[in-house]
């Protein structure tokens, strides 16, 4: 099956940051198990997301690489909030090998943005970046799919929060900025608590 990556590759629309996705991630996968190894395609019905980042286990080189890069954006982030606000970052940082080059002067740069939205959209265009910079060198092969496949996804969740209320559009922002799991935000929410007295919930994250 693997000679059918040259025609399946070549059959999929190019994508380009901002533009509308051609299809969902589900027709995606539709039309990949037509004409990919089984293994393969389990591996794209399984691509660890954010919260799962911190989980042990042999993954893909490739997504390996992607796993460090975007841990180490959001411990990056963590970390620029954090000093914000006065905190101490360690305990929400995740464990991580990344070893590129600094990732603190184009984050800073993002979570400067007058609009949370704006921000959100410039993180998302250095993930976006990273994903090119990964499938480099790679034409027809597994690799290419699984960049395909991410940056599919940042392609789809920003259509849902265009068709989003402005509520459901801000929520969504914030978490998927935090990239924190219930359990963190639990934990922040009580901090806050303490901290204001006030009963309503203000996440350490937010902008003053």
């Amino acid at each position: 099956m693997a000679d059918f990556y040259p025609y399946l590759i070549a059959s999929l629309p190019m994508l380009h940051f901002g533009i509308k996705p051609p299809f969902s991630f589900e027709r995606f996968l539709e039309v990949c198990r037509q004409f990919i190894p089984e293994k393969d395609f389990q591996l794209l019905c399984t691509l660890p997301q954010p919260v799962q980042y911190s989980e042990k286990g042999r993954r893909h080189p490739i997504i390996q690489k992607w796993v460090e890069f975007d841990g180490a954006l959001r411990n990056e982030l963590v970390r620029i909030r954090a000093a914000r606000r006065h905190r101490e970052p360690a305990t929400y940082l995740r464990p991580g090998g990344y070893t590129g080059s600094s990732l603190a002067p184009v984050v800073t740069a993002a979570t400067m943005q007058a609009s949370l939205l704006d921000a959100e959209m410039n993180l998302d265009e250095i993930r976006w970046k990273a994903l090119e910079d990964l499938a480099t060198g790679h034409y027809f092969d597994l690799d290419v799919l699984i960049t395909y496949a991410y940056q599919l996804l940042i392609l789809q969740r920003w259509e849902q929060i265009r068709s989003a209320d402005g509520t459901v559009l801000l929520e969504q922002a914030l978490h998927h900025c935090r990239g924190i799991n219930a359990r963190t935000e639990k934990r922040l929410h009580y901090q806050n608590r303490r901290q204001h007295g006030d009963g309503q919930f203000r996440c350490s994250g937010d902008a003053e």
